[in-house]
């Protein structure tokens, strides 16, 4: 079965991924199974989507209820106010704009920063960031890999060098400020306090806008529900999506009220964004995990997984840096070994993991993990890792 699908999508899908050869079939709990009947750690959560993990009650249960798939935005639905509310009382916003992704929620930042700024229009972003690949969120992307086939796109981008305030220049026309609170793609990098609050000091001395850029490091990731939280410092507009939705896509752009002063009706639209079943779903996602016995658990669980990831360091002389924070990791390799040889590796120990930044083992578990589940890890991690160390040897 698994050879005919593979062979099926090659004639039919447009190769744009290189797919691990794997046929998923079902899932539940931290679990995910594939065609053979192989039960797999999922320590990816689909690139920090399935933050409750899978089959979780929380979704399945609102999944079964009768309700409007979808209406447009022509129109009033409650499961979109509730959770446009949800979101502001959670968090520093006055307002919400929803919409399905988080590079549609990059692209409607900017250009509520443009719009906001007026006659400035150049936007400020970091190396190593990644905040999508439309034209738009693709153009504060640092990667030239990905850039460098779609140029010229959007003008106006000036990059920096992430966690170094001093390469930060926001004279002439600037509007806005985007970073990640921690970088995801870009190798699992936390911002250091003293960067982001410096940022802040220079966007408020020069009235620019302060976008964190929080898709992949938000939503309790952390340990806190917003990862900048940790900082001591509010953004004027915040990005979401990935988890928010428990696998389906959603995404929100967070603004406070001077920013929501700056956008009228006919400045923005989307015609799937916040739907009501994926809003109902995404009240629910966010209700859960805004509890602080989730949040707490996240905390000691992530201390859990850190102390393994480090004993890693300590042991494999190719595995030089643990990096993150709650259940967001990543370890730095040498570059004598390349991590895609990792998560192989991992794929013959059934356990999921991902690569991110110039040679990072990223892990982005499901938010449900359990200290059992870092004691498995443990084990298939080590073996993994040794397996890797025979080749070299």
């Amino acid at each position: 079965m698994f050879q005919e699908i593979r062979e099926s999508e090659s004639q039919s899908i447009l190769q744009t991924y290189k797919r691990a050869p794997i046929l998923w079939e079902r899932g539940r709990s931290v679990w995910l199974v594939d065609s053979e009947g192989q039960e797999y750690l999922d320590m990816a959560a689909g690139i920090a989507v399935n933050a409750l993990g899978y089959e979780h009650p929380a979704i399945t249960e609102v999944l079964a209820q009768p309700g409007l798939i979808h209406t447009s935005n022509l129109y009033y639905t409650r499961p979109q106010v509730e959770l446009g509310a949800q979101l502001c009382q959670t968090s520093f916003a006055d307002k919400v704009f929803l919409c399905n992704s988080g590079t549609e929620a990059n692209e409607g930042a900017l250009k509520f920063a443009r719009k906001f700024g007026k006659d400035r229009r150049e936007i400020v972003a970091f190396s190593d960031g990644f905040h999508g690949r439309t034209m738009g969120a693709l153009a504060c992307t640092a990667n030239p890999r990905y850039r460098q086939p779609f140029e010229p796109l959007i003008g106006g981008v000036r990059f920096a060098t992430y966690n170094q305030l001093d390469s930060v220049n926001l004279d002439g026309g600037v509007a806005a400020v985007i970073v990640e609170p921690i970088q995801g793609e870009g190798g699992v990098q936390p911002a250091s306090p003293e960067f982001l609050q410096g940022l802040r000091r220079m966007c408020d001395a020069r009235d620019v806008l302060l976008i964190f850029d929080e898709v992949q490091c938000g939503l309790g990731r952390t340990g806190k529900l917003w990862a900048h939280q940790d900082y001591a410092v509010e953004p004027d507009i915040m990005t979401l999506a990935k988890p928010l939705g428990g696998g389906l896509p959603i995404g929100a752009i967070l603004v406070n009220q001077k920013v929501a002063n700056a956008v009228e009706a006919g400045d923005h639209g989307s015609t799937f964004g916040g739907g009501p079943l994926v809003a109902r779903v995404a009240k629910s996602v966010l209700g859960t995990i805004n509890q602080p016995e989730f949040l707490a658990q996240v905390v000691e669980v992530g201390q859990a997984l850190a102390a393994v990831l480090h004993a890693a360091v300590q042991k494999f002389d190719f595995v030089l840096e643990a990096r993150g924070r709650g259940l967001m990791w990543g370890l730095g390799l040498d570059e004598k070994v390349a991590v895609a040889r990792v998560v192989e590796a991992g794929y013959t120990q059934k356990l999921v993991m991902l690569s991110s930044g110039r040679n990072t083992l990223r892990l982005l578990p499901p938010l449900i993990l359990r200290k059992k589940h870092v004691e498995v890890f443990e084990k298939r991690l080590n073996a993994a890792l040794e397996e890797v160390a025979l080749a070299l040897a």
